[in-house]
């Protein structure tokens, strides 16, 4: 069995949560270790975090498969949060009745959130 440089990484695609809501949780996350990312997660309090945390359990799960296909040897707890980011998904444009006969415009957003988890390079802070 050799030790290399595993990473695992996660993507949740139309998740129906504003970019910019999604990046606060996000933020809270990037360059952590996973299991202690995966403990903030289970307690922040925004909706954003429940779709972040099963991106990071998923990133973790992918890391252990890749490294039993390999035979490589993993050490969860020496993964960490290496990237995590959110990008702007499609929006969903929707109209509301407004008074006077008029309509105005709901833009309802969506994000596609990416996290990658790797162990960290020999020297790495």
């Amino acid at each position: 069995m050799t030790v290399t440089s595993v990473e695992g990484m996660a993507k949740a695609r139309f998740v129906r949560v504003t970019p910019m809501k999604a990046r606060r949780v996000v933020d809270l996350i990037r360059g952590k270790q996973a299991q202690e990312a995966v403990a903030v997660l289970k307690f922040a309090p925004q909706a954003a975090a429940d779709p972040v945390l099963k991106g990071v359990q998923s990133a973790i799960a992918n890391a252990r498969v890749k490294a039993d296909r390999d035979g490589d040897r993993l050490d969860e707890r020496e993964l960490f949060v290496s990237e995590a980011f959110v990008d702007e998904g499609p929006t969903m444009k929707r109209f509301r009745p407004r008074a006077q006969g008029r309509a105005s415009r709901i833009n309802k957003r969506t994000s596609h959130i990416t996290v990658v988890v790797a162990p960290r390079k020999e020297g790495a802070r």
